[in-house]
């Protein structure tokens, strides 16, 4: 099992998200502009539907503040 395999099993295990629908929200997110809220609102918004996690609206304000500010970590296999 390669690494990208293993960080999906990884990351499917912990937010009890399937395979399938981590791969398509990765599929979803190359549609998405990045700096326009609405955009990030709705990718937002679709995760925590699958993932069964509210986002209330000073999280939400966090989130667009790290994507809008290029914030994001690098190393995923950190976030999981």
């Amino acid at each position: 099992m390669d690494k990208h395999e293993k960080l999906l099993d990884k990351v499917s295990m912990k937010t009890h998200v399937s395979k399938h629908d981590i791969l398509s929200l990765a599929t979803d997110l190359q549609t998405k502009d990045l700096s326009n809220e609405k955009d990030i609102k709705d990718f937002v918004y679709r995760i925590a539907d699958m993932a069964g996690k509210p986002v209330g609206e000073r999280q939400m304000e966090k989130i667009i503040s790290v994507i809008k500010n290029n914030q994001v970590p690098s190393d995923l296999d950190k976030l999981v």
